[in-house]
């Protein structure tokens, strides 16, 4: 009977590609796969948010692309070739707020439904088109696509009364919700039409991961969570290790749900 080894849980000589590599959870899941002995290409969308991973070395490669334009992301596709070849692993962990991302949905503008889709969901894609056909044309690989809760249940409205993230009244919007429901859709469609060819799509589905929100928010969200807290970065971090690494080689088509529980209810 076959046994885990701690290697299958190692990323050693893996060429990972991290989409939305400076924020949150982007750094904290760089600064993890680093650890865990991978090669990552950093990608975010200025060189001076990049700098907050600190100097690039022998295993980081930072690059600033625009992850809704395909003519930059072949250009860091070209740059990560000559380096290291093709990745291993890629990461669409990128998302953006609109300046309107708060708006109530009566009066969202169009114009920030199609910018946060384009990040979101459309730069998700061009991703998969640009790093993952190398690794379907080789044979092996993994994407891994960053989900939400709200992509897959309804936020409870309830908890955003009196509810601040900066200073600033917060809410989850529609757009959010439908850009996350449709990186999962596309997930589960590039799954069966990778996995054939040696290419395993996954999603992971963080819940809530504190970062700054008010005592209000987290006593309301904490409430509504079994495990009666929000998530770490930390919490996420692992997850994703997982579905990276080789002890997730038969994982393939999943959305691995990290919410405390939030939805069992």
């Amino acid at each position: 009977m076959e046994t885990a080894r701690d290697s299958d849980f190692r990323l050693d000589g893996k060429v990972i590609v991290m989409t939305g590599a400076a924020g949150i959870l982007g750094s904290s899941a760089v600064m993890r796969f680093l650890d865990a002995g991978a090669r990552v290409c950093a990608l975010d969308l200025s060189s001076q948010v990049l700098e907050r991973l600190g100097p690039d070395h022998d295993c980081l490669l930072k690059l600033a692309v625009d992850v809704t334009d395909k003519t930059s992301l072949r250009i860091a596709q070209e740059q990560l070739h000559e380096r290291w070849g093709t990745a291993d692993v890629l990461f669409n962990n990128a998302a953006t707020k609109s300046e309107n991302f708060f708006a109530p949905f009566e009066d969202f503008p169009l114009e920030d439904w199609n910018e946060v889709m384009g990040v979101n969901l459309t730069g998700a894609m061009l991703c998969c088109q640009v790093f993952g056909a190398p690794m379907a044309q080789l044979g092996r690989g993994a994407v891994v696509n960053t989900l939400s809760i709200y992509g897959i249940v309804a936020p409870d409205q309830r908890i955003y009364e009196g509810s601040e993230y900066l200073g600033r009244p917060i809410n989850t919007p529609a757009i959010y919700s439908a850009s996350k429901a449709g990186l999962w859709g596309l997930t589960k469609y590039l799954a069966s039409y990778w996995g054939p060819r040696g290419v395993r799509v996954n999603a992971v589905t963080p819940g809530g991961v504190f970062s700054g929100q008010n005592q209000i928010f987290v006593h309301n969200y904490s409430q509504r969570v079994p495990l009666n807290r929000m998530a770490s970065s930390r919490d996420i971090v692992h997850a994703m290790t997982f579905l990276a690494s080789d002890a997730s080689a038969y994982v393939n088509g999943h959305n691995l749900v990290i919410d405390g529980g939030w939805t069992v209810w």
